[in-house]
C-alpha cells in the first residue's frame, strides 16, 4: 500500500499541474473568447488532456520511474488524447452547426417569415426547446401581422366606402343648390326637401362613424338601468313601420312575456333599429321579418331578428361584423324607400354596443334567410 506521504506527494505534484495547465488554458479561453465553440471546445479538451499528462510525467520523474514505462505512459496518453480530440472536435462541430441553424432561424424570424419546427435542430433537449420556441414566436408574429394586414385593408377600404358615400349626397346637394341660386329649379319646395333629406343621410353616416369611433376607443359611456325589451322593440318596430309598409315587407313581433334587461336604452334601441333596417334592406317585397325575444333559463334574454331575405353566404358570415362590410350590391351606397344604404357600419356598430352590454351576437342562417341572436344579461328581478 502507498504510504501517506508519498501519496500526499502525488497529490500535491498533481494538484501544482493540474492548476498551472488549468491557468494556462483560461488565458488561451479568454484570448479564444470570440471564436467558435468548436475552438472553445477543443481548448477545454486540449487543457484537460495536458492537465492529466503533465501530471503523470512529474509524478513519475519525481518516483524514478524508468524511461521505458515513462515512453508507455506517453503512448497511452498520447492516443486517448488523440481520440479524446477527435471525439470533442465531432461534437462541437455538431453544436455549431445546430448553433448556426438556430441563428438562420433567429434571422428568418426578424425577416418575418414563417418557421418550421420540424427543420430546425434537435440533438439536446435545450437545442429543441429552443428552436420550438423560435417555431412558436415565428407563428404567433405570423398571425399577428395577418390580423394587421386584414385591419388595415379594412380600415383602408371602409374610407374608401365612405369617402364614396359621403361623396354622392353631397354632389347631390351641390347641384341643387347651383339649380336654386341660378333660378333653375322649376319645383324649389321639392328641391328643398330633397336637400333635407340629404342632410338627414349625411347627419347619419356622420353619427354612425362618431358612435363607431366611441366604441373602438372605449369611450362609449353607457347609461345602465333596467329597461323593457317589449318597450324598446314596439318603438322601433313603431318608427319603422312605414318604411317596411313601402316595400310590402311585414314586421312582426313574437316577444314571450314582459322582459327586463340591465341596458342603455337609448343605444339597445339603435340595436333593434339597425338590425331592423338591414333586414329590411335584404328582404325582398311580400315577405316577413319577426322579432321576438325570451328568457334563456340561463340569466339572459335573448333577442332575434329574423327574415326571409335568402341568408348570408357561409364565407361571409365570420365578416358581417366588421366595419365597412358588404356582401350584396345591396348594401352599395344609396338610398331606398327611405333607407340608407350606409357605410356598412350598422352591424359593426350592433356588435360593439352589444359587447359593451357584456353580451353576445350571433348570425345564422335558417330556411329562406338569416337570423340574428343579442344575448343580453336580464335584470337581477327577472333572472331570479
Amino acid at each position: 500500500m502507498l504510504p501517506l506521504s508519498d501519496l500526499l506527494i502525488v497529490v500535491a505534484i498533481s494538484l501544482v499541474c493540474s492548476l498551472v495547465v488549468g491557468g494556462l488554458g483560461l488565458v488561451v479561453l479568454w484570448v479564444a473568447r470570440r471564436s467558435s465553440m468548436l475552438v472553445q471546445v477543443l481548448v477545454v479538451v486540449a487543457t484537460s488532456i495536458v492537465s492529466v499528462v503533465a501530471g503523470i510525467t512529474a509524478v513519475a520523474q519525481a518516483m524514478y520511474v524508468s524511461v521505458h514505462d515513462l515512453t508507455v505512459v506517453w503512448w497511452i496518453a498520447g492516443v486517448s488524447a488523440a481520440v479524446s480530440i477527435v471525439v470533442a472536435a465531432v461534437l462541437g462541430h455538431a453544436f455549431t452547426r445546430n448553433s448556426a441553424r438556430l441563428r438562420s432561424m433567429a434571422r428568418a424570424l426578424g425577416a418575418g417569415e414563417r418557421l418550421d419546427a420540424a427543420s430546425a435542430p434537435a440533438r439536446s433537449a435545450e437545442l429543441a426547446g429552443l428552436a420550438d420556441e423560435l417555431a412558436s414566436t415565428s407563428l404567433r408574429l405570423a398571425q399577428a401581422r395577418d390580423e394587421v394586414a386584414t385591419l388595415d385593408a379594412s380600415r383602408r377600404e371602409l374610407v374608401a366606402w365612405i369617402a364614396h358615400d359621403l361623396r354622392t349626397p353631397l354632389a347631390g346637394l351641390r347641384a341643387m343648390a347651383e339649380a336654386l341660386e341660378d333660378g333653375l329649379a322649376a319645383d324649389p319646395p321639392r328641391f328643398h326637401r330633397q336637400m333635407s333629406a340629404q342632410v338627414d343621410h349625411l347627419s347619419a353616416m356622420v353619427d354612425d362613424l362618431f358612435e363607431l369611433s366611441k366604441i373602438q376607443s372605449g369611450t362609449l359611456s353607457l347609461s345602465m338601468e333596467p329597461v323593457s325589451i317589449y318597450d324598446l322593440v314596439s318603438d322601433v318596430v313603431a318608427e319603422l313601420g312605414a318604411v317596411a309598409e313601402a316595400r310590402s315587407i311585414r314586421l312582426r313581433e313574437a316577444s314571450s312575456g314582459e322582459l327586463t334587461v340591465v341596458g342603455d336604452p337609448r343605444e339597445l334601441s339603435r340595436v333593434i333599429g339597425n338590425l331592423l333596417i338591414n333586414a329590411i334592406q335584404h328582404s325582398p317585397a311580400g315577405s316577413e321579418i319577426t322579432v321576438s325575444a325570451c328568457h334563456d333559463g340561463d340569466g339572459h334574454v335573448v333577442l332575434t331578428v329574423e327574415d326571409e331575405g335568402g341568408g348570408i353566404p357561409e364565407s361571409d358570415l365570420s365578416k358581417i361584423f366588421q366595419a365597412g362590410w358588404r356582401a350584396s350590391p345591396s348594401r352599395a351606397p344609396g338610398e331606398r324607400d327611405g333607407i340608407s344604404g350606409g357605410a356598412g357600419l350598422g352591424l359593426a356598430i350592433v356588435h360593439g354596443i352589444v359587447e359593451a352590454h357584456f353580451g353576445q351576437i350571433s348570425v345564422q342562417n335558417v330556411p329562406g334567410g338569416c337570423r340574428f341572436d343579442v344575448r343580453l344579461p336580464a335584470h337581477a328581478s327577472v333572472a331570479a
